[in-house]
């Protein structure tokens, strides 16, 4: 009987486990998304007359461009001349290269969605 009931138990506890994923994947499928997203999106706020007005040298004050691509290969290959390189996966590390002036203004660019 002590046999039974521990296949009982796991099958329980199986049950509860698969559900429980379940239930956490299809939380943030497309509903969930569309319902956070923005009216406005990033990429429409920066156009390229903004960026030819500020790519310039000497370096814009007032203005900070950021390479968020990795360094190596896509940094290193071809950036826009003023821009910094501040690669995503390293970002909090690197939050001491932002201006502390709030009102700077931030233009932000990678290799776009994926």
């Amino acid at each position: 009987m002590p046999k039974n009931r521990l296949k009982l138990w796991m099958a329980v506890f199986l049950t509860v486990m698969m559900g429980l994923m379940a239930g956490c994947s299809t939380a943030a499928g497309p509903a969930a998304k569309a319902e956070k997203e923005p009216a406005w999106r990033f990429h429409n706020i920066a156009d390229l007359e903004l960026i030819q007005k500020n790519a310039v040298v000497p370096f814009p004050e007032g203005v900070l461009i950021v390479d968020s691509r990795p360094y190596k290969p896509k940094y290193v290959k071809g950036h826009i001349p003023t821009a910094i390189s501040m690669p995503f996966s390293q970002f909090d590390k690197m939050t001491d290269k932002l201006p502390k002036d709030k009102n700077t203004l931030l233009i932000f660019y990678c290799g776009g969605p994926t």
